[in-house]
């Protein structure tokens, strides 16, 4: 039986500096991660002033989590202390697991438009203290599927058949990135256990048959359904979808850390205070 998703809530985020002074739209956090579970937090980034985001994010730790920056333009150079560097350009896809720790660093470089998003994905307790890895996805490597009207970049999960670039080892997110244009309308099969929200990149649309607007740079979160139906507007529409298991476990949170327990992160920030952290 066909149980159609309906809008739960639409978020807006708010403009906040990171890093070494990176301008950015926090779309969700810490505030929301009962409602978003498995997702921790959306950064959102579209500039053309490269001021707003050269001094990028030196050197920083992450344990607990995983992190999947997804460049739609742009240029991020990357390295870390498992001797990975490179760079994420137009289309490409950066998805690291911290596990048990990883010390990195992300510096953009000035660009004609810098797009994308940074998303945090939360692990399992039994998978928090995991071996680290780093995976890089190019964009020749994003499977994509022509509908005509509509084009789907798959880069986590499984469409229509088609396995994405990258399997979470983990949660196993349903990562798309879906192009519609002028009046195309969209649906799709959704694991009704699963916690759902689109994050609108461009133009407009609506969600149906409540003919709910959406528009750019809005997260709108879904309460559980199967069935996910859109429609662009006159401008077309560019948003990416997120689908996930819940974890459903208690969260401690602090800064690019996070554990189960406050003991945990304690022990974390000790570590990093003794130059044990990294295993």
């Amino acid at each position: 039986m066909v149980q159609l998703c309906v809008i739960k809530k639409i978020i807006i985020g708010e403009h906040t500096v990171d890093g070494a002074g990176v301008n950015l739209v926090r779309v969700f956090g810490y505030k929301e991660t009962k409602e978003l579970d498995p997702f921790l937090m959306l950064d959102a980034f579209d500039s053309t002033d490269p001021t707003d985001y050269i001094k990028g994010f030196p050197w920083h730790p992450h344990r607990g989590i995983e992190t999947i920056t997804y460049l739609i333009e742009g240029d991020i150079e990357h390295g870390d202390n498992l001797g990975n560097k490179g760079s994420i350009l137009d289309g490409d896809c950066q998805w690291m697991t911290a596990g048990s720790g990883i010390i990195h660093q992300e510096m953009p470089k000035a660009s004609p438009r810098m797009l994308g998003v940074q998303l945090w994905l939360n692990l399992s307790a039994k998978d928090k203290m995991t071996t680290p890895h780093y995976h890089e996805i190019r964009k020749v490597d994003i499977p994509v599927c022509n509908e005509g009207d509509r084009k789907i970049h798959i880069i986590g999960g499984t469409y229509h058949d088609i396995k994405g670039a990258f399997e979470g080892g983990y949660v196993k997110p349903l990562y798309l990135d879906v192009e519609m244009k002028k009046n195309a309308e969209w649906s799709i099969d959704i694991d009704q256990e699963s916690t759902m929200f689109i994050y609108v990149l461009q133009g407009t649309g609506a969600v149906l048959p409540e003919n709910s607007v959406i528009s750019k740079k809005q997260a709108i979160l879904f309460h559980q359904g199967n069935q996910l139906m859109v429609k662009a507007a006159d401008n077309g529409m560019r948003f990416l979808l997120l689908a996930g298991r819940p974890l459903k476990e208690p969260i401690a949170w602090g800064g690019p850390i996070v554990m189960n327990t406050k003991a945990e992160l304690k022990l974390a920030f000790k570590e990093l205070e003794d130059s044990t952290f990294i295993k």
